[in-house]
């Protein structure tokens, strides 16, 4: 292709983008509610603590290793 012919179809297609962009809205939102309607149902607002969950996380006394290593070692696979 020449160079021309490259440039010529660059033209078009900015062209049509720029076209397509004063298209009307849509005759519909794409989802929900109309949002320019004030009596437009809307789901209810709910309450929820940022810290009703909240667990501490300061470091605790070190145990036995011994033992943590134990509760926390895989068990051995039967026939092994």
């Amino acid at each position: 292709m020449s160079v021309h012919i490259c440039a010529f179809r660059a033209a078009v297609l900015a062209v049509v983008l720029m076209l397509a962009g004063c298209s009307d809205r849509p005759s519909n939102p794409v989802a929900g509610p109309d949002p320019a309607n004030a009596a437009a149902p809307a789901p209810r607002i709910g309450y929820r603590s940022t810290l009703g969950d909240y667990k501490s996380q300061r470091p605790a006394s070190p145990g036995p290793w011994r033992e943590q290593n134990e509760q926390v070692t895989p068990q051995p696979k039967s026939g092994q």
